[in-house]
């Protein structure tokens, strides 16, 4: 699979605030206690660990990064115009991804 998310290209529009918050997001990231410098960190420097290249209307991806030792996932897509939507943010469960929080278990 060819990756669609260019890194440098998140955090770029992180940096130049080209950003639109979703409104899960914020109700997830309310509910999860994590703030938005949080996932601003995340979306800037995380790792894709997942590349959703077929979602419509806008592919996505799953970022993998970390505040201190506590990991965070951030998934968001890149809309045409550039922007980043940053659609929710979570720490993952070990019930449902590997200790490497990159990797998802088998069902």
């Amino acid at each position: 699979m060819t990756e669609t998310f260019d890194t440098n290209k998140i955090g770029l529009a992180v940096r130049q605030r080209n950003i639109i918050w979703r409104r899960h997001a914020f109700e997830r990231m309310l509910e999860r206690g994590l703030s938005r410098s949080i996932v601003l960190e995340v979306a800037s420097n995380g790792e894709v660990i997942e590349d959703y290249s077929t979602d419509r209307p806008t592919p996505t991806a799953l970022l993998l990064g970390w505040k201190g030792k506590r990991p965070v996932h951030v998934v968001l897509s890149i809309e045409p115009d550039g922007e980043v939507a940053i659609i929710t943010a979570y720490e993952p469960s070990l019930d449902v991804f590997e200790p490497d929080y990159r990797t998802r278990r088998e069902a």
